[in-house]
């Protein structure tokens, strides 16, 4: 193997462990209530349903504005 398969390699690997941790986050998230807040939308009629977590959303965007600010500013 060459050194540039070797770094694609890890990138794969990375990549793969925080789809894999986002997706667990999502579903314990979903478990307690999360997506469930006042201000998500919910819409539906008998063959069809359309979600919309605006509220959840903003306060994921929130969060992590706040955690990538604190390590902005510990870096420095």
């Amino acid at each position: 193997m060459n050194p540039g398969s070797d770094n694609f390699a890890k990138i794969l690997i990375f990549t793969g462990a925080v789809l894999l941790l986002a997706g667990l986050g999502v579903l314990v998230l979903g478990k307690i209530g999360f997506f469930r807040l006042p201000g998500d939308v919910e819409m539906g009629g008998k063959n069809w349903k359309i979600f919309l977590p605006i509220t959840s959303s903003i306060l994921i965007s929130i969060v992590l504005t706040f955690i990538l600010w604190l390590i902005s500013s510990l870096r420095k």
